[in-house]
């Protein structure tokens, strides 16, 4: 399922996201914009993976006793 969602943005950001589709490197607007929230939620999935490190660098974790702990 899909929904419509309508943006404002300068002048300058609309040009360079119409250089990006006109250039061939996305079909369409609503394709550069998906990519653009693909790459959002896969940096917050690497920053949370990187606090996960910091947190059990420093002893920061609870020891698991099973995959349930996990899930």
């Amino acid at each position: 399922m899909r929904t419509t969602l309508n943006i404002s943005m300068p002048v300058s950001l609309k040009r360079n996201v119409d250089i990006a589709v006109k250039e061939g490197n996305y079909a369409s607007v609503s394709e550069f914009f998906r990519d653009a929230v693909r790459a959002w939620e896969e940096e917050q999935l690497y920053q949370s993976v990187m606090r996960s490190q910091r947190d059990f660098a420093q002893g920061r974790f609870k020891r698991g006793r099973s995959l349930k702990d996990v899930i």
